[in-house]
């Protein structure tokens, strides 16, 4: 058997990703320093396997393109949940989401996060 295990992406500024996908309901596992001289943050959704792992270099100074990437994240009830993290102060786009909920529309939306990968939200 083989099993997904992680995705890695790199960022700018460890701490602030971190408070981010922790806004977005993920769990700091641990921080370490890889040989290389990265610093790395292993996070993870609760009843998830696979985790995601930030790592930060200290001459890293790329920016992702737009849509070059991204995760996804299934929620139970995507209005509760998207309406919690815009109030912790993200912004989900597309901007009308609730209305557009409302109306029968697909309930997809997203988040940027502070290095430019999307995260789309979509509703088990």
């Amino acid at each position: 058997m083989i099993r997904f295990l992680h995705t890695r992406i790199r960022v700018r500024d460890l701490k602030k990703s971190v408070s981010f996908y922790e806004t977005l309901g993920y769990t700091l596992r641990e921080f370490k320093d890889s040989p290389q001289g990265n610093s790395l943050a292993f996070l993870i959704l609760p009843g998830n396997d696979a985790f995601l792992e930030l790592c930060h270099s200290p001459d890293y100074t790329e920016t992702c393109p737009e849509d070059l990437m991204h995760t996804a994240l299934g929620v139970d009830d995507i209005i509760d949940y998207c309406d919690k993290v815009e109030k912790a102060g993200i912004e989900i786009w597309p901007s009308g989401w609730r209305e557009k909920f409302s109306s029968g529309a697909r309930k997809m939306a997203f988040v940027t996060d502070p290095d430019g990968y999307e995260v789309e939200i979509l509703e088990n």
